[in-house]
């Protein structure tokens, strides 16, 4: 899963910068909106809902501005209403790539998608040229502060957690989408401390990019993700430590 963990590394060392500018706020509210319309407004019935409030709340958003979004997608207050679309294709390198998207226009999204991929090298595809590399899982950060490692994994694999990888700064747990929520319930009430908790599309495998394509791929990579009607990007990119840490 080398390529979803290493985008999910960069996009935690960017999530200061993006809360400043309103961007995970944005994002969220529709993330919200849209699983309270498709789904309903009560939480325990509604898993989706569930894991985009618990984010909204890892994110610090204001209770106020979560029960406006709720209230949004079941009616009571006016609001946009937006179709959620799946998009695929090749980015440098010729890694997968795919791109999740919230938006009231959807030609307005594509048009601006296309832009993106030409403008570093790759291109938008049919519908299922690469979704077949990638699977749905649950995906949870744990701080690895103070953690004991042995406990952790215990906790996971009790709860039917797949699998436990330490990176520089959390623990990455994996798990079957079903599994994703009594796992993050479980992790909290033994106190550890759960960085996020989300549905991800995990690569089967990983391609090697590296150099000029390398550092495209991740500038595409960042632009995807900063287009408002974005909501997720995945890919099986592999790139060397160093170049994560760049300033691009």
């Amino acid at each position: 899963m080398s390529g979803h963990s290493k985008w999910a590394q960069i996009k935690r060392k960017k999530a200061v910068l993006d809360q400043k500018r309103g961007k995970v706020f944005t994002k969220l509210i529709r993330e919200i909106t849209v699983a309270t319309r498709l789904g309903g407004g009560d939480q325990d019935s509604n898993s989706r809902l569930r894991q985009a409030v618990f984010a909204a709340k890892a994110a610090n958003m204001p209770a106020e501005n979560v029960k406006k979004a709720i209230q949004r997608g079941t009616g009571e207050l006016p609001g946009v209403t937006y179709e959620e679309a799946l998009f695929e294709g090749y980015g440098p390198g010729g890694v997968a790539i795919m791109i999740f998207v919230t938006t009231d226009n959807r030609n307005r999204t594509v048009a601006d998608l296309r832009h993106l991929m030409a403008k570093y090298g790759g291109n938008l595809g049919e519908q299922g040229c690469v979704s077949w590399v990638f699977y749905k899982g649950g995906f949870i950060t744990v701080d690895k502060d103070g953690v004991d490692e042995a406990s952790l994994l215990e906790a996971v694999m009790r709860e039917g957690g797949d699998d436990v990888e330490e990176t520089d700064d959390v623990f990455e747990i994996t798990s079957s989408p079903e599994n994703l929520n009594s796992i993050r319930d479980e992790l909290q009430r033994r106190g550890f401390v759960v960085k996020s908790a989300e549905l991800a599309m995990i690569p089967t495998n990983t391609v090697r990019v590296e150099g000029n394509d390398a550092r495209m791929l991740l500038s595409l990579m960042d632009e995807l993700e900063d287009h408002d009607d974005v909501q997720s990007v995945s890919s099986n990119f592999d790139v060397e430590d160093a170049l994560m840490v760049e300033e691009r």
